[in-house]
Order: C-alpha cells, then structure tokens, then sequence
C-alpha cells in the first residue's frame, strides 16, 4: 500500500501530521536561539515549561485543525511527544530542557516517497526527531516503496554559530547589513538545515539560506536529491531569516505570496518570471504583535496551509490575508490557531505532509 507521496505544497492533500503541545519547554540560551529573540521580546530570559493554560489552549486549536481536515476527508496522525523539561547532552555539549513536537514541518522533510529528518540547528532541537520515528517506522512497516532517512546529525560545537552573533548594542540597520552581507548565526562547518527552509515545487526546490540552513546543508540537499534542481534564495529585509514558510508561499502553481517587508531580490525572481509565476506581495497581518511568549513575527498570517490548488487554511483572525486568497480565488478555511502560534508557528509549520495527490511536475522548463 502506497502511503508516502509528496512533490510540491499544493496538490491535494489526503494525509498529514499534525503537531502537539504537550510538554512544550522555553529552552534556556544557546547560540542558536540568543540571536533569534528580539532584543524587546517578552521572551527574554525566560526558559522552562510553558505554563500549563497555555499548552491546553494550544492543543485545543491543534485538535481543531486536525479535525478540520479530518472533516475534508484528510487522514491526520500525530507525534508521540517526549518530556522535554529534561537536560539533554552529546559528548560535546548539554543543554537544560528540550523544544516540543508542535512544528512538524521543521523536522520531517516530504519529498515523493521519502520522509527525510532534517539535521536541525538548535541543541534542544536535536533529538525533536524521536517525536516522529514511531510514525515512520509505521509507515516503513507498511509502505514497500516508502524511503525513510536521516541527514547527518551534526556536532553543534562552537564552531557551528558565529560568537557573540548579534549582541545587545547592536542596532536594527546593522542587524540588515549584516543579512544583506549573508553573515548569519550559523557558519559552514557542517551541514545544517531546518525541513521549514524548503519549498518542494515538483523537480525544483527552493531553499532559504539564512539563520537556521547554511550553504553547506543546501548542498548536502543537492547531493541527496540528485535528479532535483536547486535554487538558493535569500531575503535582506528579514532580520531573523528563519523558515521560508513566513516569507515566500506558494498558493499553486503559478501563484506565490512574498513578504511585503522581506522582499525577494528581483535577480532571484527572474526563474519565476520566465516561467510565467506570478509574484504578489502577501496582504498585511490583522495584528501589530504575536501574542505572548511568541518566537515568531505578526507574518504568521501568510504560513497557511493548502489543501488543493483551490482551497487554503488560514488563520481565523487573519482576515487580511483570508481576504486575498479570496480574491486571487480560493476557498478559504479559517482556522482559529493563533493559541498555537508561540508553539512553533501556525499552519503551515503544524503539519508535514505524508500523502498528496500528484507526481513530480516539472513548474519551471525555462532556465537559464
């Protein structure tokens, strides 16, 4: 029985993970994380497991989704969570607690019949994988064709982040100049790369190089994909070049939403362009703030989830951005999610995909 396929962020969707709150901690610093945290961000100095009303708001819209989708016809599954408020170590390093399993999209890269665990950047990321294993030994149990791997785990020594990598005194146009430059927290001592930093469209991925995927992670994906394209994107607006799916989301083939603060630069548009896509800035965010305890920027509003080139998830309260898919139209399923939100992200980061109808298209004929 054919359980895993997936080529591109729209074909019909008829099998997902979802994610869950269950014992998501605050990770205490480490260099990954230090320079992620916007220097006003309630977040500061805050680490340990998030208050218990927290987590049951959050499971109670992550359930809601899931039962969205279930409603559509869509099989969900779930991870198994770990308790993550305890101390993790390698012999090169230990941190006090873990993350959490609610962004599957971090951690489990889809593409045709592999479900690949990503190599992760963060130290209390870096077992998040065991999370998902009892799913993937499912359905390598029961999927002849399903191809399940691993990246190289990598040391995360010192060596792997820049020091003192955006200290406190240091102000927001040298926070751009320094992304415009492409000097990032991470170095290229190894291989790194988050699953959420690649858009898979058909033979051609595109992959976000900043914070969180290094050049040499993109080209681990390169050697591992060897019969895919890929394409190397940045973003100089974006201070915190985390996770493409805040940035630069395809809504179906032809059609992609951008960031209206983290424009993509025109010489890397120019693929779209010469393969007739349309690029239209995303509509603004309905809210001036993330809500509390929140990693991520007020662009949550664009990382929706499509479940077929007609029809899109989107946060209940983005009514912007629901507004705008209804125009460029689509059927829009507004989803109250925004409890999730300090989670790991919203819909798009919720979930990964297991099964889309489709095979492997080829979106883009024209490359120079």
């Amino acid at each position: 029985m054919k359980i895993v396929n997936s080529w591109n962020e729209w074909d019909p969707l008829k099998h997902v993970i979802v994610g869950k709150a269950d014992n998501c901690c605050i990770p205490p610093p480490e260099p990954a994380t230090d320079p992620k945290i916007p220097k006003d961000s309630d977040m500061k100095g805050m680490h340990g497991p998030r208050p218990h009303d927290t987590v049951d708001k959050a499971n109670e819209q992550l359930d809601g989704l899931a039962n969205i989708l279930k409603k559509r016809g869509i099989k969900v599954d779930r991870p198994t969570p770990l308790d993550f408020n305890q101390k993790i170590a390698t012999p090169d390093w230990e941190i006090g607690s873990m993350f959490g399993c609610m962004p599957p999209r971090d951690v489990i890269l889809t593409l045709g019949n592999e479900m690949l665990e990503a190599t992760m950047s963060y130290r209390s990321r870096w077992f998040e994988y065991l999370c998902y294993r009892p799913l993937l030994q499912k359905y390598f149990d029961e999927d002849p064709e399903m191809k399940w791997e691993s990246a190289p785990k990598p040391r995360l020594t010192e060596k792997s982040y820049r020091t003192n990598y955006l200290n406190e005194g240091i102000s927001d146009e040298q926070r751009l100049e320094m992304v415009k430059r492409k000097e990032f927290v991470t170095t290229e001592e190894e291989p790194l790369f988050d699953a959420a930093d690649i858009l898979r469209m058909g033979k051609d991925l595109f992959i976000q190089n900043g914070f969180t995927t290094n050049l040499k992670g993109a080209n681990w994906i390169q050697r591992h994909f060897k019969s895919h394209r890929v394409h190397i994107l940045n973003f100089p607006g974006d201070m915190y070049p985390i996770h493409i799916d805040a940035t630069f989301t395809p809504i179906k083939p032809g059609l992609i939403i951008n960031n209206a603060s983290r424009q993509l630069p025109e010489d890397q548009k120019k693929i779209f362009y010469d393969n007739d896509w349309e690029i239209v800035d995303a509509a603004q965010p309905a809210h001036n703030e993330p809500p509390p305890l929140c990693y991520s920027s007020v662009w949550l509003s664009m990382n929706v989830l499509v479940i077929d080139p007609k029809t899109v998830c989107v946060e209940a309260s983005e009514v912007y951005q629901s507004e705008q898919l209804d125009k460029l139209g689509m059927e829009v399923i507004p989803v109250p999610f925004r409890d999730a939100y300090p989670f790991g992200g919203a819909l798009h980061c919720a979930t990964t995909d297991v099964y889309r109808d489709g095979k492997c298209e080829d979106y883009f004929p024209n490359q120079s």
